[in-house]
């Protein structure tokens, strides 16, 4: 009887141990360069929305743009844009720069992001989606539902 308890102690307190260790684990590191991710992230784009997209790397120079604000702090960025015609289409992926509070970066980019910089199209407040996969951040702006999901599934399977 004894030893059935030392077992059944013995067991639990591994359970407790495995449980609370894949709790605190760090989040999967996505790894790959920015500029080769977001054509992963865009790929299951239509055709015909994908040859209308360019890629431009962010610098401190065209931060303002695309970001809102040269305040932000980053290790890589890069943006991908409608490059004709009048539809709002901006996706930006940003790898934080290590030790960076993840959390505090996104609410920077949310308040400093800018989903009305296009002429007579826009993406309404709440349409724009912020989220990450550890120290890598993505910003959708796209007024298109249909393609804000599929893009947000292509960053979700990275």
């Amino acid at each position: 009887m004894k030893n059935c308890k030392k077992l059944l102690l013995t067991v639990v307190l591994a359970l407790v141990l495995v449980v609370g260790l894949t709790g605190c684990g760090k989040e999967e590191k996505v790894e790959g360069k920015v500029m080769d991710l977001i054509d992963k992230v865009n790929e299951k784009l239509p055709e015909e929305v994908k040859t209308r997209l360019f890629n431009e790397e962010i610098t401190k120079e065209n931060a303002e743009h695309y970001i809102g604000s040269t305040d932000i702090e980053f290790e890589e960025a890069v943006a991908s844009e409608n490059m004709i015609g009048s539809i709002a289409h901006s996706v930006i992926l940003l790898r934080a720069k290590d030790g960076a509070d993840i959390e505090d970066l996104k609410a920077q980019l949310k308040k400093s992001i800018n989903p009305r910089k296009w002429i007579c199209v826009w993406v309404e407040d709440e349409d724009v989606i912020i989220k990450n996969r550890g120290d890598l951040i993505i910003a959708i702006i796209v007024e298109d539902e249909d393609n804000r999901a599929i893009i947000e599934k292509g960053f979700d399977n990275l």
